[in-house]
């Protein structure tokens, strides 16, 4: 490097500065630093790293201790809104189709989405759900309770108690 004043930047403009009078000679036998600046800078170095660490650190351990993450709340808040919109029904024929479900309770209200469950390969497991735009269409189908649909008694309970 030449010979002259030095700066280098560190961090949000903090700066190293040749210490004064010097000017990278090497008198003070450091390149152009004094032994005491230069552990002085060190140190606020190390004081500054510990510090952006513990900021790293803390956002994600108070969002887990404290449950403060917004997505992890608005996913709550949709899965509990959902569910009071849902119904679970039990005990659907593995050959019935998502649309036979729909007009099963379609006098309810409106159906939104029905999902019955599947294993690995793509099997029914003879479950579904079904959810509905009002919240109010839920009580109208678990009056649908003990009813057939392809001549099996359907179990038709809220999707929140299953």
């Amino acid at each position: 490097m030449a010979s002259g004043n030095r700066t280098s930047s560190i961090e949000h403009g903090s700066q190293i500065h040749p210490s004064s009078g010097d000017n990278g000679g090497g008198a003070s036998g450091t390149d152009g630093f004094s032994l005491s600046s230069e552990n002085q800078e060190i140190e606020e170095m190390r004081r500054r790293l510990r510090q952006m660490e513990e900021q790293e650190m803390l956002p994600a351990a108070t969002a887990a201790e404290f449950h403060e993450d917004p997505a992890a709340e608005a996913t709550a808040f949709d899965k509990s809104e959902v569910d009071a919109r849902s119904i679970y029904v039990g005990n659907v024929d593995y050959t019935c189709l998502p649309e036979e479900v729909q007009q099963h309770f379609e006098d309810c209200g409106t159906v939104n989405r029905v999902t019955i469950l599947t294993d690995n390969f793509g099997h029914p497991k003879g479950y579904a759900y079904v959810e509905f735009l009002e919240v109010e269409a839920v009580q109208n189908a678990l009056l649908l309770n003990d009813t057939e649909l392809h001549e099996r008694r359907l179990k038709v309970q809220n999707a929140s108690f299953k």
